[in-house]
């Protein structure tokens, strides 16, 4: 008889990768929505699958759900992610996470309006959208739209902090 090891795997920060975050706005019922998409390029050791690993435990460790349930962030002050939003960036920071990205004016108008952000933290690698190249818009509804995408990441409504309060 065999059996697996009910140990968890140690986390391996290594196998994320190069992580990225982007930020785009879209049209919603009531207004614009800002949105913020965290990915890996699965360039790390284990390759795209030790990513999507990897990506899954810190997020279990981080108590933020992988799934279509979403995670209002706004009503708990405890989370361990956090978006701060000063001189026309985004930085989002997490354990093993601090990223940040140039943020479109119409995306800083749309988080000025609701005070936070929807964070979709994709657990599948994206090796297409390379930090610092542009991404086609056709490129991103075609991944951040995708249906398995949407169902194996992390949803969150991230509250916008800035510096001056």
């Amino acid at each position: 008889m065999t059996s697996t090891s009910s140990q968890a795997r140690p986390f391996r920060a290594v196998d994320l990768g190069t992580l990225a975050v982007i930020a785009f706005s879209g049209e919603v019922p009531d207004g614009d929505m800002p949105y913020l998409l965290a990915y890996s390029l699965g360039d790390g050791e284990g390759g795209p699958e030790a990513a999507t690993a990897a990506i899954e435990q810190l997020l279990r460790n981080n108590g933020l759900p992988v799934g279509d349930s979403l995670l209002d962030g706004t009503r708990q002050p405890s989370l361990p992610l956090t978006l701060l939003v000063e001189a026309g960036q985004a930085v989002v920071t997490m354990p093993y996470l601090n990223a940040q990205c140039v943020v479109p004016p119409e995306w800083l108008a749309a988080v000025g309006e609701r005070g936070y952000a929807y964070f979709l933290f994709a657990t599948r690698a994206w090796p297409e959208a390379e930090p610092g190249r542009p991404v086609e818009p056709e490129s991103l509804a075609a991944f951040a739209g995708n249906e398995e995408i949407l169902l194996s990441a992390a949803h969150v409504l991230l509250p916008a902090h800035s510096l001056r309060g």
